[in-house]
């Protein structure tokens, strides 16, 4: 299918990261370093698709990384990185993409408007790379001694995503193919393509040592911290099971509603949306509209996650609060947490689920329907 989509490399080892897991795996913030990138460009609305070029070691420790995350199925990348981009090139040539972002996966800090100067960079440009200008001194040494300035002028420190258009660069690796370039700007200069420099972030680093971690996760930590809130009410009908959180519970009469009236869904939709200061669930799903008559209300949060995701913000928390008599809740808590947090590609440990009553009081107490309150924090850059 046409467009631009991305190529996040992951296939090494990270030998100089040293431990027993490789680099990108390690967790950062909350998730993984390589899950940070494919976040990156799966919220982002630049991009198509996403694939991930892993090596074959690491397919579940991929799984556990892209679960709840809108990505492609993985594909196995080679001895070298040329040949792990080659091979990511290729498996992506049957969607006939218009252009390709191929970035590194340790390179999780990669904020939207990198990713937006590199595609528009490819209206006037064959290749496009975020770079930034060299500042420092450069100089030369020969063990503990210097022996000769180098001259910065015109000098540039390359980061990814190097951006190309699809058929020249896909035809540039299979030219190269043998050969060994330091980055993919090099395979496409090899083959006579131009490459425009965009203007690169001090921010996208390169994790590469253990105390790169740390000054990542201080980028990933800066930004605005928003909380938003979200309530909602079903009444009881007919039917046997009530959607809550994504999960069918058993009960002798079913919710009332438009879609399939999961209140608790409902209400974390209203609070993501809120967080984010997108209006409210109505606005997006209204009830007149027929498409969403009967329609699961997962597709919902998936809707209000990637309006964050593409803010380039990121979830925290949610807190889920199910007011009412029936059904009990503890039984399907840990299915409920487990729900979610997959549709909101977080961990478990960030979504809290918990119920009350109102101690006969009201329309809940008496049995005419449930409601639900929530609580999203979300971060923004």
């Amino acid at each position: 299918m046409p467009g631009a989509y991305a190529l996040v490399v992951a296939a090494g080892r990270g030998t100089r990261f040293g431990g027993d897991v490789p680099k990108q795996y390690q967790v950062l913030a909350g998730r993984s370093v390589l899950g940070h990138s494919l976040a990156a460009f799966a919220g982002h609305p630049g991009i198509r698709g996403v694939r991930a070029v892993i090596h074959g070691d690491d397919r579940e420790r991929y799984a556990d990384t892209a679960r709840g995350l809108a990505v492609l199925d993985p594909v196995e990348g080679g001895a070298t990185r040329q040949e792990s981009v080659r091979r990511g090139l290729e498996s992506l040539a049957p969607l006939t993409p218009d252009r390709v972002l191929i970035h590194d996966a340790a390179r999780p800090c990669v904020g939207p408007a990198t990713i937006a100067a590199v595609i528009a960079a490819l209206d006037a440009a064959v290749g496009a790379v975020p770079a930034l200008p060299v500042s420092d001194a450069l100089m030369r040494g020969a063990g503990d001694r210097i022996t000769t300035s180098v001259d910065r002028g015109g000098l540039w420190r390359a980061q990814t995503p190097q951006g190309f258009r699809f058929d020249a660069i896909l035809a540039a690796h299979r030219a190269a193919t043998g050969t060994d370039h330091a980055d993919d700007v090099g395979v496409a200069q090899a083959a006579g393509h131009d490459v425009a420099i965009v203007p690169g972030d001090e921010d996208n680093l390169k994790v590469t040592a253990a105390g790169d971690l740390a000054r990542a996760a201080r980028v990933l930590g800066g930004g605005e911290t928003r909380v938003g809130q979200g309530f909602d009410v079903h009444r009881f009908g007919p039917g046997d099971h009530v959607m809550l959180g994504g999960v069918r519970v058993p009960h002798e009469r079913g919710l009332v509603g438009h879609s399939d009236a999961d209140v608790l869904l409902h209400a974390l939709v209203d609070a993501l949306l809120g967080a984010v200061g997108g209006g409210d669930i109505g606005q997006h799903f209204p009830p007149a509209d027929e498409r969403w008559r009967g329609a699961e209300s997962w597709q919902f949060v998936g809707t209000a996650r990637r309006m964050i995701e593409a803010a380039g913000g990121r979830i925290d928390h949610v807190d889920l609060t199910l007011i009412g008599e029936r059904p009990r809740l503890g039984p399907h808590r840990d299915a409920i947490r487990a729900r979610v947090a997959a549709l909101l590609g977080i961990g478990e440990a960030r979504v809290n689920v918990k119920a009350t009553t109102t101690e006969g009081l009201g329309f809940t107490g008496r049995g005419e329907g449930i409601a639900a309150l929530a609580t999203a924090t979300v971060r923004l850059p």
